[in-house]
């Protein structure tokens, strides 16, 4: 490498198309002859359809289908298998793996029961609130409790022991036994999920609101009973999905059947309200922690058994103690879960899932024992940092905790928190001081991308992997412009086509670690063939060694003279020097566990005189190896922060329990942070390079800002008022019970 764009912070390059309107997402695409589609949707959660009256519905103008049970064509399902990693590429996924109306059987709320086609959106919306479809309905199961007593629970999985926590636990001075509870999440991004399908001959078309081209092609095929290479999925700008569009959902196949049925492209954007039922949530949980120490602060036993609600379709595990049997040195660990179904649309991965919810319980029940020890909540965690992954007994690739609490702690003002609950006062205002740590696994899984240094002086790179709003466009020029030295405004990305070199999904933060070495390899491929050129037959540097040659800022040169990579590939009549790269899985996985660490500090403050709590100070300290773009990097963080704000103050999709529908699935009701509950935060990047991970040191970095920092709300409430809140969203009403 010869530049210096790693770690530097260039203008994001699609940030004009963005600002400017220019940029399309999948539902501005429109096509020649295109017929809209609109959902309708089940109005009970459980039961069975008896009947669908659709003779006022096709009496609007315009109106050209309405698919559902009756009509809807055979197609294909695709096996329910765990993600791998090392197989990502070739994947098919679904998140609901029930085919739209497969039966008359109604799994949850707001189950898509037909779709209507039209000639405008109207058209088409109008004749879905027309059709009328009976229902015999049946018991709906609202909830976690009510589906223990229902049905029960279901080993999930991914459980976890060593040594003996039970006794260890009994035999300790200092414990804490409670229960923590999480409700329903929603993603809600901006950009509504989307598709527009078009059929050509035998060959399907897409434009997705898609986290993954090459996965979501894969998968589509499948249900059609179409090679891979019959399916293109374009997405190159996506407003976000925070999970939510990682896979297949079933209004895609729909739309997609839609259109080879009707001959003509086919546009649903999915509206809002549904977004709440057919296209996943963070699963409600239920987490027993019991943890002890003895006489001298040190964790002897840590006991963390979650349950988590899934669907009536799916097993889906939310793996709340993922984190938990690694991040604390401790002998004595069980590690268990459960699901327990309820009348709810399929769960899904929501920004660090599992581990989200899994450290509000774990971070929170540590604050608890550090008390319990009347210990100081920083200088209890210090003390029990691992200095090994005890849950596989293998060494760490890189782990900064300690330096991560320690900075995190002096930029906080640690030092002045008082530690006597309601103590600290500002007026007619308490302010609590809270922390917690937060980790996350470091993964990385196959990719692949093809870059071309061109004739005409630029270079450019094609990948599948999608730039989910993170800045991805931005790092991967940067890594051309690292190894070529080129300016930015030589270098064109193009992402999100499915018909580009194979990438995983973007989410899981593996997408950074996966793909930049692949354009590094690339690249370097490239720069390979651009120097067999120069060094050939009738070439500037005819009959040298290639690997005397280096290219900086665009020129391959000698030490003693240099000449422009263009010059070399116009005067052969080249018009390109091409390189293909793909990349496995990150090595000596056997010999060494890879996670990334960090430590949150938060100040809340409190006015017990109009019911009023707020965050009013972050400051994050994080340790993801190498930073690529510090600006892309923070913001990556201050997002999290953003997030868990609203996880720990707002968030909860709130359910009838006369008919498990949800109450709040819209912006007006379901509660977020907006500007004005933005805090002061300062992000702390310690950037240390983690090369056993891969050639940059780079690890992932979306997930981990939201990891713990729910706990860290929730142990400054408790600095602040006193009160214990184990049960969010941390609302005024629970502060004032």
């Amino acid at each position: 490498m010869n530049s210096t764009a790693i770690g530097a912070s260039p203008r994001r390059i699609d940030g004009r198309l963005k600002v400017t309107g220019a940029a399309l997402y999948t539902a501005d695409r429109t096509m020649p002859g295109m017929l809209y589609a609109y959902g309708v949707y089940s109005t009970v959660a459980s039961g069975r359809i008896t009947g669908i009256e659709q003779a006022d519905a096709r009496r609007v103008p315009g109106v050209v289908d309405i698919l559902h049970n009756g009509n809807f064509p055979r197609l294909y399902k695709t096996p329910k298998s765990p993600i791998s990693f090392t197989t990502i590429l070739t994947a098919s996924i679904t998140d609901e793996h029930r085919l739209p109306f497969e039966d008359d059987t109604i799994h949850y709320g707001g189950q898509m029961v037909a779709l209507v086609i039209a000639d405008t959106y109207e058209h088409a919306r109008e004749a879905a609130y027309r059709v009328k479809v009976s229902y015999a309905p049946g018991h709906a199961v609202t909830d976690l409790e009510h589906g223990i007593k229902a049905g029960g629970l279901k080993d999930a999985g991914s459980n976890h022991a060593r040594g003996t926590p039970e006794p260890a636990f009994e035999q300790a001075k200092f414990k804490v036994d409670a229960v923590y509870r999480t409700p329903v999440e929603t993603h809600n991004p901006m950009e509504m999920h989307a598709t527009v399908a078009w059929w050509e001959g035998p060959e399907l078309h897409l434009y997705e609101a898609t986290q993954g081209a090459t996965v979501h092609r894969n998968t589509i095929a499948q249900v059609f009973g179409l090679a891979p290479e019959r399916v293109t999925v374009d997405c190159p700008f996506i407003g976000s999905g925070f999970g939510s569009k990682l896979f297949l959902w079933p209004h895609s196949v729909a739309t997609s059947a839609a259109a080879r049925m009707t001959g003509r492209p086919v546009k649903f954007v999915v509206p809002r309200a549904y977004m709440f039922t057919t296209t996943g949530h963070r699963p409600e949980t239920r987490q027993h922690l019991r943890v002890s120490a003895g006489a001298d602060g040190k964790i002897t036993s840590i006991r963390h058994e979650s349950v988590n609600t899934t669907s009536f379709i799916d097993q889906y595990l939310e793996n709340c103690g993922g984190m938990t049997q690694s991040l604390y040195s401790c002998p004595n660990v069980t590690v268990t879960h459960q699901t327990t179904n309820v009348h709810r649309g399929a769960p899904t991965s929501m920004r660090a899932p599992g581990a989200a919810p899994g450290l509000f319980a774990l971070e929170s029940a540590i604050d608890e024992l550090a008390l319990a020890c009347q210990q100081d909540p920083l200088q209890f965690r210090l003390a029990n940092i691992s200095t090994r992954d005890e849950s596989n007994n293998l060494p760490w690739s890189s782990n900064h905790l300690r330096e991560a609490i320690e900075a995190g702690g002096r930029k906080f003002g640690w030092d002045k928190r008082n530690p006597r609950p309601g103590s600290m006062i500002d007026g007619t205002q308490v302010i609590g001081y809270g922390m917690a740590v937060c980790n996350w696994d470091a993964w990385r899984t196959p990719s692949e991308a093809r870059v071309f240094l061109r004739a005409d002086g630029t270079a450019s790179v094609t990948c599948a992997v999608q730039d989910i709003g993170t800045g991805m466009y931005t790092i991967v020029a940067q890594t051309i412009s690292e190894l070529t030295g080129l300016p930015f405004e030589r270098i064109e990305v193009k992402l999100g086509d499915s018909s580009s070199p194979a990438a995983p999904v973007a989410g899981g933060s593996w997408a950074t670690a996966s793909v930049l070495p692949a354009v590094a390899e690339a690249t370097r491929e490239a720069i390979a063939q651009l120097r067999a050129f120069a060094t050939g037959e009738g070439g500037e540097f005819a009959g040298a060694k290639p690997e005397t040659l280096t290219l900086r800022d665009g020129k391959l040169g000698d030490g003693k003279r240099s000449v422009d990579f263009a010059a070399i590939l116009n005067k052969q009549r080249f018009a390109a020097a091409e390189g293909f790269g793909r990349t496995g899985g990150a090595p000596n996985m056997d010999k060494m566990s890879f996670m990334s660490f960090g430590a949150h500090f938060v100040e809340v403050r409190w006015d017990p005189g109009i019911s009023r709590l707020w965050v009013s100070r972050v400051v994050s300290a994080i340790d993801v190896g190498r930073v690529i773009n510090p600006v892309t990097a923070r913001n990556q963080v201050e997002g999290a922060i953003v997030m868990g704000i609203g996880m720990a103050l707002f968030e909860a999709t709130e359910y009838d329990e006369r008919n498990g529908m949800p109450g709040n699935n819209n912006y007006a009701e379901y509660a977020m942070p907006v500007h004005a509950d933005q805090p002061q935060i300062d992000v702390v990047l310690l950037d240390y390079p983690d090369l056993e991970f891969n050639e940059f040191g780079a690890r992932g970095i979306g997930e981990i800002g939201i990891t713990g920092f729910a706990a860290a709300v929730a142990n400054a409430v408790y600095h602040a008022t006193g009160k214990r809140i184990r049960d969010l969203p941390i609302v005024k009403e629970k502060l004032m019970a």
